[in-house]
């Protein structure tokens, strides 16, 4: 099944563990990004380039291929985008050099091109569910989102599309009328994902226009838990259950992870019985408690105890999420 226009994927090959091999099916997928695809006013040189990795993506290009375009911007993001792909094929999976990249602590890789290693790894993670929620919530994975509190529910529109409905007084199909933070005085209408149109996500899933309502007991914060479930078992082989929570009501609360950066700065201050300012909680979206199936796998100092999850908005109503400080900062016995 193929949705988020990743026209590609089928013919990804697969190690048994379900881990992405680094093949030509997936690089060819670098060569189809606005950044390196050729405009008007690209040159021969730089036509002829893509032509070449397109038909082979994994050539080995030289230096004076590069030194031949003549734009610079077009000549630095060939550089970056090829320095990307070949630190890929040295990993042989797109996993493992996920993992690297994030356990290295020194991370330089554009977010356009992160963004393409974890669209395919999350479509992997939904792709025999064929549902709706779990689809939708798997975006936020890769695609920052806009946030809207309406009438207490907390209402997620993907922000490319909101800022693009919004420029151009776009109208969606019938549904709940949403006026999404910053689009002012322009109104969209978008759909918000709901059991009556779930079949209508599959046929425009490209187009990334669903509201995803995030309330806690709703049903798309229940399927984010399992997502996020799944995301750490495909990466690290260990089972977790994540369960929405309304607040952390501990006496003992020993660990927590940001899912965004400014959950992370939340929970720290929260745990350290800093000072919180009201605004900054108001910002706090939703929290979750992750346990893990094998207690055994964790740090012996902590074995047995919960994790707390924060997701939050940014001040200007955006969130965007940071999927991989749930695999760096589990408090793990050891390295998986």
């Amino acid at each position: 099944m193929q949705f988020w226009s990743l026209s590609n994927y089928g013919t990804t090959s697969r190690l048994p563990n379900g881990w992405h091999k680094v093949d030509a099916a997936f690089l060819s997928q670098l060569w189809q990004q606005p950044e390196v695809l050729p405009v008007d006013e690209s040159c021969s040189a730089e036509r002829m380039l893509h032509t070449r990795l397109v038909n082979d993506p994994a050539l080995e290009v030289e230096r004076t291929d590069i030194e031949a375009i003549g734009d610079p911007d077009a000549r630095e993001n060939y550089t970056i985008a090829l320095g990307f792909r070949d630190r890929l094929i040295k990993a042989k999976t797109i996993e493992a050099y996920y993992l690297s990249l994030f356990r290295s602590g020194n991370v330089t890789e554009p977010a356009v091109l992160i963004d393409l290693l974890t669209r395919t790894i999350a479509h992997s993670i939904v792709i025999n569910d064929r549902d709706a929620y779990t689809a939708r919530t798997a975006e936020l994975l890769f695609r920052e989102q806009r946030v809207t509190i309406q009438n207490g529910a907390v209402l997620l529109g993907d922000l490319k599309t909101v800022r693009r409905l919004g420029s151009t007084a776009g109208m969606g199909s019938l549904g709940a009328l949403i006026t999404m933070s910053g689009t002012q005085p322009n109104k969209l209408v978008m759909d918000v994902l709901s059991d009556e149109n779930t079949e209508q996500y599959w046929q425009r899933s490209h187009s990334f226009d669903f509201i995803l309502d995030l309330t806690y007991g709703k049903t798309g914060i229940n399927s984010f838990s399992r997502v996020l479930e799944s995301w750490i078992t495909h990466f690290l082989e260990i089972e977790v259950k994540i369960q929405p929570v309304q607040e952390i009501n501990d006496d003992y609360w020993v660990w927590h992870i940001g899912l965004d950066a400014e959950a992370t700065a939340l929970l720290n201050d929260l745990y350290n019985d800093d000072i919180v300012e009201d605004d900054r909680m108001e910002r706090l979206l939703s929290l979750y408690r992750l346990d893990f199936k094998d207690p055994g796998i964790m740090r012996s100092d902590i074995t047995g105890r919960p994790i707390y999850l924060g997701l939050c908005m940014t001040k200007d109503g955006r969130v965007r999420l940071k999927p991989q400080n749930l695999l760096v900062n589990l408090p793990l016995a050891s390295d998986i």
